[in-house]
């Protein structure tokens, strides 16, 4: 989507008079290590930025050079997160969830709408009470929304922070390359020295078939 089309897209939310719209996303789904990330954001009605787009559109080192951009912009900004532990306990759509909800908390202005990427809406609440936050999920919305896909840079470029950290503390893994996703080298990693106490252990209860497959599948990176 052009990036007139994804202000525009934001624009038509404040024509019934709101003047708060938060984007909020998620990094970290599928990985097979490491935690859920997920951003809040609120920018301002007349926001200058240009060059957002959808985190994944975007090399490592646009987002690198976005990211403060956008947290310099932002009327408000937060990140959430959940555990491995919590992604084994909840299942990752539910901890996905609890993300997103943590990063909404930390948020400074109260939104007059929530707009989330994907298929799926959590109940949001205004912080300390149980007044409900209205919002909506947009399918392909770090694509089509301003605050979404800055959102998604946020959340994309702190979790790729803390991976990296992770591929210092654990240097067979390669954590620093493909940021917990199951790329063939990280799988051969696990099938070697077995998983790490961040790996998430709900996502490796197929790994006995990846020994036959392992050499079949095509090494790739998130």
């Amino acid at each position: 989507m052009a990036e007139s089309a994804i202000k525009q897209f934001d624009a038509r939310f404040y024509t019934s008079g709101m003047n708060y719209l938060c984007g909020i996303d998620e990094a970290g789904r599928g990985p097979l290590a490491g935690p859920v990330v997920a951003a809040a954001v609120i920018l301002p009605r007349d926001t200058t930025l240009s060059g957002i787009n959808d985190s994944k559109k975007l090399t490592a080192a646009q987002r690198e050079s976005l990211e403060p951009m956008i947290r310099n912009q932002a009327v408000s900004f937060a990140i959430g997160l959940a555990t491995v532990e919590e992604i084994d306990r909840l299942n990752i759509l539910q901890a996905t969830f609890l993300a997103m909800k943590r990063a909404l908390e930390q948020i400074t202005v109260v939104p007059d709408m929530i707009l989330v990427d994907g298929r799926d809406f959590p109940s949001f609440f205004v912080p300390g009470s149980k007044k409900p936050i209205k919002g909506r999920a947009i399918v392909g919305g770090d694509g089509k929304s301003l605050t979404i896909a800055s959102a998604s840079i946020l959340a994309k470029t702190y979790r790729d922070r803390l991976m990296v950290e992770y591929g210092r503390q654990y240097p067979r893994y390669g954590f620093e390359r493909h940021k917990g996703y199951g790329t063939r080298h990280h799988r051969q990693m696990i099938l070697k020295y077995g998983p790490t106490d961040i790996h998430r252990k709900a996502f490796l209860r197929n790994r006995d078939r990846w020994q036959k497959n392992l050499f079949f599948t095509k090494d790739t990176t998130a």
